[in-house]
């Protein structure tokens, strides 16, 4: 069985990408959804041949990327694909835009379900859109989509939804029946469902993903995901992403984008890609989701033993806790203070949402050393 554990602190701060080279040496950075394991032996296999040949040019458009997403998807999700249904681009934030500028006209409304990725809101106005929010509901135990607000935003004009599944920053992977009726409401008020996926490879196995367009024949008709391996493989600076459709009339729509959304996949990211999405990464992404697993244990443990007034929920998928530190008396900027005094740097939950105010973002994609040594940091911050 293979395991798969984080780099030491000291090979880390050699890193120079947004999570190790944003803050002073003092600083544990436990913000950006970036993590600290080596790459995949077959991806840094890959990358080794590219650069030792020089294959660093522009993407082919003879490329065996979709094939190898479709086998993917098969074994991982039990989803099967249509490899020639597929197109790629640099990464998911672009294949959103560019499939919500084709779906939406100017001024048109787009859902978005907050607390939500802070760029879905700047992503729907690059499309020329505005957004609509329509908030999870919170059940006291999880949380799920607003399907009686959805419906009603979609009755008002909404023209589209921006979907993420699973969620980010909540970890929750939306149940196949909020899928399929969410599917039922866009196709009964043609409205086109954009979801990504992104975080899908780190679904745990007890939860299991469902993709959006493996639902039903009206989620085929209404729906586009938008994939990568960039979070699972941490792969988000090689620049890959796939669009994904499974109707006849999507499908034109991804064929109708300018050749230049393709052209702007890059060949590193497009070449790791079909390396992680490969059978002979199988067993490092099983060995990565059970160290995740154990992580998110770890930190609930921790929370429970040094900050008791933290509420957390176990994530069903990736390595990004959503945690309210509402009770702890850090003020109305948490994540500012904790920065300031306890040098530990998270995500401040209101630029979710509002409704993430009281809230930080907690990435435990990392080392349990690292993990403690964080929530040991707020426990002290917190006594003084």
């Amino acid at each position: 069985m293979l395991e798969v554990t984080a780099l030491p602190l000291s090979e880390l701060r050699l890193r120079t990408s947004e999570k190790w080279g944003e803050y002073p040496d003092d600083v544990l950075p436990l913000f950006v959804a970036e993590t600290d394991f080596p790459l995949a032996p077959a991806v840094q296999e890959v990358l080794r041949r590219a650069v030792e040949t020089g294959d660093t040019g522009y993407v082919s458009s003879r490329n065996p990327l979709a094939e190898a997403y479709a086998g993917f998807a098969r074994r991982r999700f039990d989803w099967e694909v249509d490899p020639s249904r597929l197109r790629s681009t640099a990464d998911v934030s672009m294949g959103i835009v560019e499939i919500l500028r084709r779906v939406v006209q100017p001024g048109e409304r787009v859902v978005v379900t907050p607390p939500v990725y802070p760029p879905f809101y700047d992503l729907v106005e690059e499309a020329g859109a505005e957004v609509e929010r329509v908030p999870l509901r919170d059940t006291g135990t999880s949380w799920e989509l607003d399907l009686d607000g959805i419906r009603a935003a979609f009755a008002d004009g909404a023209r589209a939804i921006l979907l993420c599944n699973p969620h980010n920053p909540t970890g929750t992977v939306h149940e196949r029946d909020a899928l399929a009726a969410l599917a039922e409401l866009a196709a009964e008020f043609e409205v086109a469902v954009v979801s990504d996926e992104i975080h899908a490879p780190l679904a745990q196995p007890g939860t299991g993903f469902t993709p959006f367009l493996s639902v039903s024949d009206a989620a085929r008709k209404t729906g586009y995901a938008v994939v990568s391996a960039s979070k699972a493989f941490n792969l988000a600076g090689l620049k890959c992403a796939l669009m994904v459709s499974a109707d006849d009339e999507t499908t034109a729509v991804l064929r109708g984008l300018p050749i230049e959304v393709v052209w702007r996949t890059g060949q590193l990211g497009l070449r790791a890609a079909v390396a992680a999405f490969s059978e002979e990464s199988d067993a490092w992404l099983d060995g990565l989701l059970r160290t995740l697993d154990r992580n998110r244990v770890l930190l609930e443990d921790l929370l429970a033993a040094h900050l008791p007034g933290a509420r957390y929920r176990i994530p069903d998928a990736g390595y990004l806790a959503w945690i309210d530190v509402s009770a702890l008396d850090l003020g109305e900027a948490p994540a500012r203070r904790i920065l300031k005094d306890a040098r530990v740097a998270l995500n401040a939950g209101d630029a979710f949402g509002p409704e993430g105010e009281g809230h930080v973002r907690f990435n435990f994609g990392t080392s349990p050393e690292i993990i403690t040594e964080a929530v040991e940091r707020i426990a002290a911050l917190v006594r003084r």
